[in-house]
């Protein structure tokens, strides 16, 4: 059998699309997971690929819209190839605006939107009479929409990758030897790795915490408004209608935790101020409650490069709550690395940034 040039470890979001992407230019990739793939935080409920505001343009958002920019085309190759359909439709979101400080801001955010995303999207402030039946209530008669964000199922983007990678020769083994280069994306067992082994070393790096995990709690309801209205953003949460029928709620952020699959009150607190939101909700059953731990880099941006002294190992991690959204631009920035040696991992993304 040949050997890998690429082995991946860890078949979440960024592992998957990682692989898919070396693979796609030729390479011969390996991927590895004990667990599965999507068993962390990739499989989840959710969904929503939302920009940042577009003001206080920085590096991470001009990253960020450069990968929500490449989505239609990597989630239709995917689809294309393997025959699964991962959820992935640009369908724009809803926000209601809820007192006079935010519209102003809102309307200031038209004219930087233009500037920064480049007419590549709209962001526009609109009353809520122009914008049918499918809208949060709003305090104030206007709605932000932006034609930017998007929305998938986490579940289903992560069987699309393994089904396109599935015709490349590629499945996901439980263990096999690294071959080849080796890339970190393990997610948030990944970072307690890390921290594990920074503790006690030599060096700038000794002792630090570089990540940790937030668990999140969400929630599936049966509730086919649509395949195509727009996803919603009310009170702090993502309301978003997927392709199948069914309608995702999230999430909690708890940085404290004893049990991280569990469900429990606080789920039941996000249904109900969703259900305040938007009330068209009640009744609408509920036909799944989730918990899973996402990744968190201590700079809040994911976490990609080489991995401190130890020479041909690569570390892809910290998607947190942006890590669908961010997948194909990482992917792209890991295989130019990977494969070409090219370096172009932006301020704030590197492995060092997090020390």
């Amino acid at each position: 059998m040949a050997m890998a040039d690429i082995t991946v470890r860890g078949a979440g979001i960024f592992g998957l699309s990682i692989a898919w992407t070396c693979a796609r230019r030729g390479a011969s990739v390996q991927v590895i997971d004990p667990f599965g793939a999507g068993a962390g935080s990739s499989g989840g409920l959710v969904g929503a690929l939302a920009p940042h505001v577009p003001e206080n343009w920085n590096p991470k958002k001009q990253y960020q819209l450069e990968s929500l920019l490449m989505a239609d085309r990597f989630w239709a190759e995917v689809e294309a190839t393997g025959g699964v359909s991962p959820g992935y439709g640009r369908t724009g979101r809803l926000q209601p605006i809820q007192d006079q400080r935010v519209l102003d801001l809102a309307r200031a955010r038209e004219g930087t939107a233009q500037t920064y995303w480049k007419g590549e999207a709209e962001w526009r402030v609109c009353p809520v009479s122009e914008m049918g039946p499918w809208v949060p209530p709003s305090a104030t008669g206007y709605v932000i929409h932006d034609t930017l964000s998007a929305r998938m199922h986490p579940r289903r983007a992560c069987a699309a990758l393994v089904a396109g990678l599935a015709v490349m020769g590629i499945t996901v083994q439980a263990e096999a030897p690294d071959q080849g280069l080796v890339v970190h994306a393990m997610g948030y067992a990944g970072l307690l790795e890390l921290n594990r082994m920074l503790t006690g070393r030599d060096g700038p790096a000794a002792g630090k915490i570089v990540g940790n995990g937030v668990k999140g709690q969400a929630a599936l309801l049966r509730f086919a408004e649509g395949p195509e209205v727009p996803q919603l953003y009310a009170d702090g949460l993502h309301i978003i209608p997927h392709a199948d029928g069914t309608l995702a709620i999230g999430s909690t952020s708890e940085r404290e935790f004893e049990d991280p699959s569990g469900t429990d009150a606080q789920l039941d607190e996000v249904i109900d101020r969703a259900r305040a939101a938007l009330p068209v909700l009640h009744g609408a059953e509920v036909i799944e409650r989730w918990a899973g731990v996402r990744p968190r880099a201590r700079s809040r941006a994911p976490m990609l490069g080489g991995w401190p002294d130890r020479r041909g190992h690569f570390i892809a991690n910290g998607g947190f709550k942006i890590g669908f959204g961010m997948a194909p631009k990482v992917a792209e920035t890991m295989a130019d690395l990977l494969l070409d040696g090219r370096d172009d991992i932006p301020e704030g993304f590197r492995v060092e940034d997090n020390f």
